[in-house]
Formats: structure tokens, C-alpha cells, sequence
């Protein structure tokens, strides 16, 4: 399943879609908290998990009783500096935090965190989305490699595990990249290179504005039943909206 903006580029947007206006309180912001499972389990965040949770009339937002299950995960996206081929570059670089949402009829969602700049900056939930593929692709690639980095290539949603030369899929995006058996990181990092190597920022690739290359990855679809959106991505990285809207978005 697709997360909702990757890879680097300007690409910020907010929109209020067929289920109307967010209430005021979403619309400013969650409030930023000293951790990220604080913020994830702060009670305006509850609120609006509970209005995500009810938005298709599956239950009603006093019956959704939202909780957040177990501490946060680092989410890692593939590094431009590793596709640069930069020196001592590890494959992956941490871009936010994950957290796991349940709801009292067992729907899951994905609440993303990121810290806020400044000297004293707490960590913000930034995004909701259904499903939980950050935490339980954690989860699978602790159990696969135990001690590996899990780490997300999301030019083509695919999700994996490296440790030492050693790379691993944990998805059938990774499994046709790499082959059910995995590849070498040497082997992983070559086929990187050939796929991305000329779409960097700063290539006359990116200077076009070329989309679907490293520096610009385009958003998957998006549905009618999203509620919001509000992303950006900087810098060959990812930089979660730091703008004052709470993306509620539904995974494809």
C-alpha cells in the first residue's frame, strides 16, 4: 500500500474534499508533546482519530474509542546519499516516526510524527492514514533479520530489510525488485544507482522538474473520501507538512 507524499520536492497541498471542512481544531494543528507517543496519545489527537475512524459511518465517532498502541517506530526512506553513492552513507536515513492506532471496532491507522525546528521543539502529528504498514513492516523485519534497518525505497512502495551485506524484501514491491531471496547491499546499491542515480536533486533531471525520479515522486491517487491533505517534502528528503493541517488520508 502507498504512503501519501515521498521523496523530496515541493509538494504541498490542502484541500477540503467531500466530507467537508476539518473542525477548527484539526485545521490549526495538533499540539506538539515532549515524545512522540505522547503526541500520538494526547487527547485532541484522540478526538480526531475518532472523527478518522467514524468517517465512512462504519461506527460512530463516541463508539470509536481510539487507542495508540505500543512506542513509536522510526520510519526510513532510501537515501539520496546512498544513490550518490556518498561515502560511509548507510542505505536509509529516519525521515519520522510511527505510531499505531486502534479502534474499538479494530481498524488500524498510522500516526505520523515529526520533531519541530527550534531550540525546544516538541514532536507533531503531521499525518493519519488507515492501515498500519509502518509499524507492522517494523515489526516483520525484526522478526526476518533480527537487529536490521527497515527502510522504505518509495519510488515504487517497496519495503525491506538490510543488515550488514545483506538485503532483504518484505513486500512483493521488494520481491520484484530484488527477488524473493533478497540481493547483496552492493547489488541492492548498483541497481539503486541505474534507477536513480541521474534523477537527483540537482541533475538536469530534477532542473526539468521531471516527476518520478528521486527528487520528485509523485502522490499516489487520491480518493474521494479523504479529508484533508497537507505534505511537503524538502531537500531529497521527506519534511512532513509543517504547515498547520493534519493530513487524513486513505492508503491505496
Amino acid at each position: 500500500m502507498n504512503a501519501r507524499v515521498t521523496g523530496a520536492g515541493l509538494l504541498a497541498a490542502a484541500a477540503l474534499l467531500a466530507l467537508g471542512a476539518l473542525p477548527a481544531a484539526a485545521a490549526e494543528g495538533l499540539p506538539p508533546a515532549p515524545t512522540p507517543e505522547q503526541a500520538a496519545s494526547a487527547p485532541r489527537t484522540l478526538d480526531t482519530l475518532s472523527r478518522f475512524f467514524a468517517r465512512d459511518g462504519a461506527l460512530a465517532r463516541t463508539a470509536a474509542a481510539p487507542r495508540v498502541e505500543g512506542a513509536s517506530v522510526p520510519v526510513r526512506l532510501l537515501s539520496p546519499d546512498f544513490v550518490a553513492g556518498k561515502a560511509g552513507a548507510p542505505v536509509a536515513r529516519v525521515e519520522f516516526r510511527a505510531s499505531r492506532a486502534v479502534a474499538s471496532d479494530g481498524q488500524k491507522a498510522s500516526l505520523w510524527t515529526v520533531r519541530q525546528p527550534g531550540a525546544g521543539g516538541g514532536w507533531q502529528v503531521v499525518n493519519i492514514a488507515t492501515g498500519d504498514d509502518e509499524i507492522r513492516y517494523a515489526e516483520q523485519g525484526a522478526r526476518v533479520l533480527p537487529g536490521g534497518l527497515v527502510f522504505r525505497e518509495p519510488q515504487i512502495d517497496a519495503w525491506y530489510v538490510q543488515k550488514g551485506a545483506k538485503v532483504l524484501p518484505l513486500d512483493e514491491d521488494a520481491v520484484r525488485a530484488v527477488g524473493r531471496n533478497g540481493t547483496s547491499l552492493t547489488a541492492y546499491r548498483e541497481r539503486v544507482v541505474r534507477a536513480y542515480g541521474d534523477k537527483l536533486p540537482g541533475s538536469s533531471y530534477a532542473r526539468k522538474g521531471a516527476a518520478g525520479g528521486y527528487d520528485v515522486v509523485p502522490p499516489p491517487p487520491v480518493s474521494d473520501d479523504e479529508v484533508g491533505v497537507a505534505a511537503a517534502g524538502v531537500g531529497g528528503g521527506l519534511l512532513l507538512a509543517l504547515t498547520a493541517t493534519v493530513v487524513l488520508r486513505r492508503r491505496h
